[in-house]
């Protein structure tokens, strides 16, 4: 006799408890393959508070495939200035396109063209195909990973492309006829109000009867991850050139982090205010008064950025650079958060 599925009854149990708990969010009040694309890429890596207003003035902005695959690129990256992962924003669009050209407009109903299109990969095809076209189809992150390792006390590493693989293939043998949107999103709901990574509420958990980490109180020590390298730390020193109001701003290269992005002059090293007025001088802005001094940090994936900002009176505006006034930065130029910050003091 083969063996039984662990995780068989998840369903059974998830999905009362789904329908009774659910909070409402705006991606989930329809089945709209567009709305949802558009909310599962913004939910990678930000809060579910942060999307609300970013989901909404995106969908009024470009509320049709169509819209999103003919915006220009600088209106697109102000609709999801702040976010960060930028490239997130270039291959909705890459994607938009795709669809125009190979789907006639229309988004793709099948697992394989869905997954094929630029920017998404197991997990957004998967949620994708599961919500909106009931396929039984598992949208395995995060969320997923942890609870699958409480359930079963596992200590596989959760890092492992294996596991997430292993874990897909359990989940699709039980995923419900007919509920197989519900099912993804009762995981995800259990994920990100009840199992979480450090103030879970086991006496809440529909799922606690099959829960073997509970059983043998060691959810604390689940989910098993690897070891974390240490992010490399980079210095930079960031110029705030000011004239008559504006602030001079030029574009990144178009390889490498924040690729393309508008960014404040820096210098790839930390400098004394005497070096940053000479280094000032040399980049031909003719400085006339350092204002102030501002130090910040920004966390990267890999890299740490420890940043002291120079706001520099200059005596005109040199060419070099685009100089923005305070609505431009609100209408028109994207900052990413890393240099954003510094228009905050």
């Amino acid at each position: 006799m083969a063996n039984q599925n662990p995780l068989v009854n998840l369903p059974t149990l998830l999905l009362l408890w789904y329908e009774e708990n659910k909070r409402d969010l705006p991606w989930r009040r329809d089945r709209e393959p567009y709305h949802v694309w558009i909310s599962e890429i913004m939910l990678q890596q930000t809060r579910v508070e942060a999307v609300k207003g970013y989901y909404a003035r995106f969908l009024t902005a470009l509320p049709t495939i169509e819209s999103l695959a003919n915006v220009p690129e600088e209106e697109l990256l102000k609709l999801w200035e702040g976010l960060g992962y930028y490239n997130r924003a270039r291959n909705l669009k890459a994607a938009a396109q795709q669809i125009m050209e190979e789907h006639g407009g229309k988004f793709p109903e099948d697992y394989e063209s869905i997954r094929a299109l630029k920017g998404i990969g197991d997990y957004t095809a998967g949620a994708i195909s599961s919500i909106c076209f009931e396929m039984p189809r598992a949208a395995v992150d995060g969320n997923v990973l942890r609870i699958a390792a409480r359930l079963l006390a596992d200590e596989t590493p959760i890092d492992l492309q294996k596991t997430k693989t292993d874990l897909a293939k359990l989940l699709e043998e039980i995923y419900p006829k007919g509920q197989c949107g519900a099912f993804t999103q009762s995981l995800m709901e259990l994920g990100a109000t009840v199992c979480t990574p450090r103030a879970w509420r086991c006496e809440a958990c529909p799922t606690k009867e099959i829960c073997k980490a509970y059983a043998q109180d060691t959810v604390q020590n689940f989910p098993v991850k690897l070891p974390k390298k240490e992010k490399r730390v980079e210095e930079k020193t960031v110029f705030l050139f000011s004239h008559d109001g504006k602030l001079a701003i030029e574009k990144r290269k178009a390889k490498g982090l924040l690729a393309g992005l508008w960014q404040f002059p820096n210098s790839e090293q930390a400098l004394s205010p005497e070096a940053a007025l000479q280094v000032a001088d040399e980049m031909g802005v003719h400085p006339v008064n350092l204002m102030q001094e501002v130090h910040k940090t920004h966390i990267f994936t890999h890299i740490r950025w420890e940043m002291t900002g120079y706001k520099i009176e200059c005596a005109e505006e040199n060419e070099k650079f685009i100089w923005a006034s305070e609505a431009d930065f609100k209408e028109t130029y994207a900052l990413p958060t890393a240099f954003r910050m510094f228009l905050e003091d």
